[in-house]
């Protein structure tokens, strides 16, 4: 079956249990399964959401892939052509339904997986809604990097008497067509929201940056910014540091003058430390024609002001915190001391943590060769690892 809300893996007597359980029914977690299955193993995919794909289905309307529909496939099945170059979210959607058809992955969905332990015997057990008791040799943790929306707790943000929203409540620019509004956080997402609320008929639009970003042209003469990527991973970080400067002085101007500067640290040191480029999809031209305003980083809120880090304070009737998300992973496995100081786990793909075998992550980094050509590689990896270890 594909996905079912209603299908408990609570199984009856005589009724073996899955091979593997996988947490979290996105891309990460369907790829997995889908490569498990493609060795001959029964994994079961267990999703809190009442859809697979939850998270995408939440996405702002005119999100699609910053990577190519070639470089992005998920194993055993090509996204069709006729999504385009770069896949829009809803498309994005109806492929991953269609991946778990194709592949015909068992899937539960609305069931919480709220612990991940030490069974006695081995393995694992994994408490979840409804009081259910699921169990596995093998886990797969696949739940996101995108798991729990972060707004900073900015001094006074209580009186701000504006509208304050995280950018993943933002669908589009329709309600706030001639409104003053502040997106706080220059990633990839913040950047492509500012675009679409100037496109979209916002009155106003600042866009709040704490730290310059790297921008690259997410296409340059048919070469995607995504192979770039993949070739900079096989070098050295240094190297990638001190090529990148050409590379984006040939391709974006300086923005300096308009009050984006060109960042002082490396690229690829950047991309280690989780802070990946900004592909351009409009913010160069908005910035150049002043309809998006860069601005200081939020300081604080005092009722209707935001006040900056430059001492300069603004008036804004919206403020879109495009300010990321955490992990949420410690209430999960954090008491199995196999995450690192930043919640991350400390070892992702064909590697299980030490004293936890069995256990693998994958889909908890950002990596600029692409997000969904790597949960590919770690699904075929994990796969592997799983096979081999039967």
């Amino acid at each position: 079956m594909a996905e079912s809300s209603t299908a408990v893996p609570d199984a009856p007597a005589g009724t073996a249990a899955p091979d593997a359980l996988v947490i979290g029914a996105g891309p990460g977690g369907l790829a997995a399964a889908a490569a498990l299955r493609a060795r001959g193993l029964r994994p079961l995919v267990v999703e809190r959401a009442e859809n697979l794909g939850a998270s995408w289905r939440s996405h702002y309307d005119r999100l699609h892939l910053h990577t190519t529909r070639r470089l992005s496939a998920l194993p055993g099945l090509p996204i069709p052509r006729a999504y385009g170059r770069w896949v829009g979210r809803d498309d994005v959607v109806r492929y991953l339904e269609q991946y778990a058809d194709h592949h015909d992955l068992d899937i539960a969905t609305g069931i919480e997986v709220q612990r991940v332990e030490k069974a006695a015997g081995g393995g694992w057990e994994l408490p979840a809604t409804g009081g259910r008791m699921l169990t596995s040799a093998v886990v797969v943790v696949a739940t996101g990097h995108n798991h729990t929306p972060y707004v900073p707790d900015w001094p006074g943000r209580d009186t701000f008497t504006g509208d304050l929203l995280h950018a993943s409540d933002y669908r589009n620019a329709t309600p706030y067509a001639g409104r003053d509004v502040l997106v706080v956080g220059i990633g990839n997402t913040g950047a492509e929201i500012a675009v679409d609320l100037v496109e979209g008929g916002a009155g106003r639009v600042r866009l709040a940056v704490r730290t310059a970003p790297h921008i690259l042209r997410r296409s340059t003469a048919g070469w995607p910014a995504q192979a770039s990527g993949i070739l900079c991973r096989r070098l050295p970080t240094g190297v990638v540091d001190r090529i990148a400067p050409y590379i984006e002085r040939a391709g974006v101007p300086d923005l300096t003058p308009y009050g984006l500067p060109r960042p002082d640290s490396g690229l690829y040191s950047r991309v280690r430390e989780g802070a990946i480029p900004v592909q351009d999809v409009g913010l160069i031209k908005a910035v150049r024609s002043r309809r998006v305003e860069p601005v200081a980083a939020v300081e604080r809120f005092d009722g209707a002001k935001v006040h900056l880090a430059d001492g300069t304070e603004v008036g804004a009737e919206v403020v879109i915190a495009a300010t990321g998300y955490r992990r949420g992973l410690e209430p999960l496995v954090g008491h199995l001391g196999v995450l690192d100081e930043r919640g991350r786990p400390a070892v992702h793909g064909a590697r299980t943590p030490p004293g936890a075998p069995g256990l693998y992550f994958t889909g908890f980094t950002n990596p600029i060769s692409g997000m969904f050509r790597e949960m590919a590689i770690d699904a075929r990896k994990i796969a592997r690892a799983v096979s081999r270890a039967r």
